[in-house]
């Protein structure tokens, strides 16, 4: 398995998986993305109806990082995929499912589920990646006879305490991490702030989520200092990421299933194209997918282009503050791998277009026959209000004695426009409710229940640092606390 730029396919250099680990973008500011998807036969996905899910992850991973002993990927999976690090459950279901398939009801003719992606160290999706990122990146150092890591990345809610618990304590690397002053929930907050671990840095940057993510943008293109200062990413830009989100995808069709000849939709709350992305490169390799729902909030930057074949990226002051504010973004950063494959591997075009998006903030394809394939991908769309995602939390609570955030509430406001009969719908939840406490408050006049562990979180001491939207003033930062 090798490795290419969405910019240099034809003449760039290819790459192993351990080449592209430790990094994010290619050296020519494109996504990394394989030569080709690995394809899934039938026996296979029979077999793997039958695994744990560290076993799954195994197999599905080792089609991807072949450069890794199959020895030591499937002693990290089982290190990384355990009950006990997946045990914040809300039922009886079990925390060695790791990602249980919960039923809600039948709806338009089938069922409508929700697959708890939020059972983790910190109660976000983003932690199935993440603690297999953590996993990953200690045995890469280790194996490059311990290189140090210093980590990059920005978070506009639950990348950035899932990458720290991730990371915390790790030998070898350091986390700096972006978000937007003010712009998160308490609870949010309070989750990555209040970690007072010696090779944790957070920074709150004067600015809105796309300010942070330009600028890991601009230290990941200047090589000169990304390479002495070795630093790295989490954000879904990093290959890996995307990788491990592609395990779910696989055990909720087979909870939802009996046989492999049966078809499944996902339905996924989505601003950075990141975890929707893992869906496509699911149904790439063959997973019996019919649609891939992409769900937005007021911030429809990814609806607009499905909708339309217009991407257009907003500016500051277009920005929304929502109240699914994970999703609050104006420029998908992981949308590239997508339109890379839509354009037929194209990487010229694709250099084109993101080059016009730099330019002049947008780019069409409303006239071009691509635009048409784009149904040939499962691609739907659609987007969700304050208004909608307020009813949806009630109307699942008193349906379903469920209480979901406002993320999944966006994405089940979605799913039930786009529900077949006999074509099962499910919606990938993205966070517990208790992260977004004043909404569900409003919604139904009650607090959503806590781990226990999470009780007192917001009354802890907290450390960070304020810097404005100034990608010299983090480098400066960084080197601040690399050459002490």
């Amino acid at each position: 398995m090798k490795y290419i730029s969405t910019r240099s396919s034809g003449l760039g250099r290819r790459y192993s998986f351990l080449e592209i680990l430790l990094g994010g973008l290619a050296e020519d500011g494109g996504l990394y993305i394989p030569v080709q998807y690995p394809r899934v036969s039938d026996a296979e996905l029979s077999h793997w109806r039958t695994l744990s899910y560290s076993d799954l992850a195994f197999e599905i991973l080792k089609k991807f990082c072949n450069d890794i002993p199959v020895n030591d990927l499937l002693a990290l999976t089982r290190r990384t995929y355990r009950a006990d690090v997946y045990s914040n459950i809300r039922d009886a279901s079990g925390s060695e499912r790791i990602t249980p398939l919960r039923t809600l009801g039948i709806e338009g003719g089938t069922p409508l589920s929700l697959l708890e992606l939020s059972n983790g160290p910190t109660l976000a999706f983003k932690d199935i990646a993440m603690q297999l990122l953590g996993n990953l990146f200690e045995y890469a150092l280790a194996a490059y006879h311990d290189q140090k890591l210093n980590i990059l990345g920005a978070t506009s809610g639950d990348t950035g305490s899932a990458a720290e618990y991730a990371m915390r304590g790790k030998c070898g690397m350091r986390v700096f991490m972006l978000s937007p002053y003010h712009k998160m929930s308490a609870f949010q907050t309070a989750q990555m702030f209040c970690l007072q671990d010696q090779n944790i840095f957070n920074i709150a940057v004067e600015g809105v989520f796309d300010d942070c993510q330009d600028i890991v943008k601009a230290v990941s293109n200047d090589c000169t200092f990304r390479k002495k200062y070795q630093i790295g990413t989490v954000n879904s830009i990093n290959w890996a990421r995307i990788n491990a989100q592609v395990i779910y995808y696989f055990r909720g069709y087979f909870d939802a299933t009996c046989h492999n000849n049966q078809r499944v939709s996902f339905t996924v709350p989505s601003g950075n194209f990141g975890n929707i992305c893992a869906g496509h490169v699911a149904r790439m390799m063959g997973l019996p997918i019919e649609k891939l729902v992409v769900a937005t909030n007021e911030n429809d930057v990814l609806h607009e282009f499905f909708r339309t074949g217009k991407y257009r990226s907003r500016s500051a002051a277009e920005i929304y503050h929502t109240t699914s504010p994970s999703m609050d973004i104006a420029k998908a950063s992981n949308f590239e791998r997508f339109i890379f494959d839509l354009l037929g591997c194209n990487s010229k075009r694709v250099l084109q277009l993101f080059c016009d998006l730099e330019t002049n903030g947008s780019f069409d394809l409303s006239m071009s026959s691509d635009f048409t394939r784009v149904q040939r991908f499962g691609f739907v769309s659609g987007c969700s209000t304050h208004t909608d995602r307020i009813s949806t939390i009630r109307d699942i609570y008193r349906r379903y004695q469920v209480i979901i955030d406002t993320h999944t509430a966006d994405g089940v406001k979605v799913a039930r426009e786009y529900l077949e009969p006999g074509i099962p719908m499910i919606v990938l939840e993205t966070a517990q409710p208790i992260k977004f406490r004043d909404t569900i408050r409003e919604a139904l006049d009650l607090d959503p229940p806590c781990p226990p562990a999470f009780n007192k979180l917001e009354t802890l001491p907290q450390r960070f640092t304020v810097l404005p939207a100034d990608a010299a003033c983090i480098k400066d930062f960084i080197r601040a606390q690399i050459d002490i």
